[in-house]
């Protein structure tokens, strides 16, 4: 029961990626949107690691590894210009010290 419901939810999520990349696939984007996407990446980063750092209230909850990891994942991200590297290097730099404290 719980194998079927895994395989119908990842059929059912390929499918609804599936029928935009078949549906728009004919199409030309227009260059200024493809600029725009272009800052899609950074901005999700720069979220995620916001609410990471910040409680509900607004306030800074990060320790050394979270400080740490983002300092990594910055300095690779522009050294680099690769997010996914940036990603590994932070992610990286994040367990490392929190495995060590």
């Amino acid at each position: 029961m719980i194998a079927t419901a895994i395989i119908l939810t990842g059929i059912g999520s390929y499918a609804m990626r599936a029928v935009f990349i078949f549906a728009l696939a004919r199409y030309a984007f227009p260059p200024l949107l493809l600029r725009a996407l272009e800052y899609v990446a950074p901005t999700v980063m720069a979220a995620l690691v916001i609410s990471m750092l910040t409680t509900p209230e607004g306030e800074l909850a990060a320790g050394p590894p979270e400080i740490l990891g983002l300092v990594c994942a910055a300095f690779a991200a522009k050294t680099t210009s690769n997010h996914i590297f940036a990603l590994i290097a932070g992610m990286g730099t994040f367990w490392l010290i929190g495995a060590i404290i």
